[in-house]
């Protein structure tokens, strides 16, 4: 595991602005802004409710904001459908899995690649010749990222055998499988078991190492402070400041809000 998060940030990949989502009249999310420096890993904290999976959703297309910007490599995606913003490399993770409990790990991850030319009417009318190359370049894909996550040996079997932990890591591979500029992880330890928390960790930590753009929805504290280079804390639907956790730590404010209930 590395030793921890790098100490210098890069240019900022997101740009969060002034963001507002309302819901007949209750402020789920109020004027919440935050940067997101490329090639690093950023927690986004704060107690339940705080607006924090409200955020993401917005960032990734699920949500239309009621106002406000969200600036990636300078272009307001705010309000975009998902699909388009994940054409923009904006991809998501969620709570809860969302494995195909009844299709291998493998099929699990070709199923994510994006764009295969077999998958349409018109790519299976043109046959074989039209669709084989790519697919056998996506199958190269998923297998290499199988050996990277240690799940080679799991390779054949059904998803829905797998242990909490290790559907997550499929999770995180099925995210990667549609070349993400942007990861949005929302709780990626929610139900893993201790034993193997440190195993996910690990695999984020290399992720950030090797320079992809991520935000983390966490709770676990000691997860956020390993892995994340710097933290935002949301509450009521605001920033509340931002970051290491060493400096959050010494924050009343945060502590009041979050870290001490």
């Amino acid at each position: 595991m590395s030793a921890g998060p790098a100490a210098t940030p890069g240019p900022a990949a997101l740009a969060v602005a002034d963001l507002r989502v309302t819901y007949g009249g209750v402020h789920a999310v109020d004027g919440a802004t935050f940067e997101v420096p490329e090639g690093r890993l950023t927690g986004l904290i704060g107690p339940n409710g705080a607006g924090k999976s409200t955020v993401l959703a917005v960032i990734a297309g699920g949500r239309r904001p009621s106002g406000g910007r969200v600036v990636l490599n300078g272009q307001d995606i705010a309000g975009w459908p998902a699909h388009r913003v994940a054409r923009r490399g904006v991809i998501r993770t969620f709570q809860l899995s969302s494995e195909f409990a009844h299709l291998t790990v493998l099929e699990n991850l070709i199923v994510a690649a994006p764009e295969q030319r077999g998958a349409g009417f018109g790519g299976a009318l043109l046959g074989k010749r039209y669709w084989r190359a790519q697919q056998a370049q996506i199958v190269a894909r998923a297998d290499r990222l199988l050996d990277e996550f240690q799940l080679g040996p799991s390779r054949n079997l059904y998803a829905g055998e797998l242990s909490g932990g290790q559907k997550r890591l499929v999770e995180i591979m099925r995210g990667l499988m549609a070349g993400p500029s942007l990861l949005l992880l929302d709780e990626p330890l929610a139900g893993v078991n201790p034993s193997l928390r440190l195993v996910v960790e690990s695999h984020l930590i290399r992720l950030r190492d090797q320079g992809l753009t991520m935000i983390m929805v966490e709770h676990e504290l000691p997860t956020v402070e390993r892995c994340c280079d710097s933290v935002v804390v949301m509450a009521r639907g605001r920033v509340l400041a931002e970051g290491s956790m060493a400096q959050l730590r010494k924050d009343q404010e945060v502590i009041d809000a979050y870290l001490v209930g």
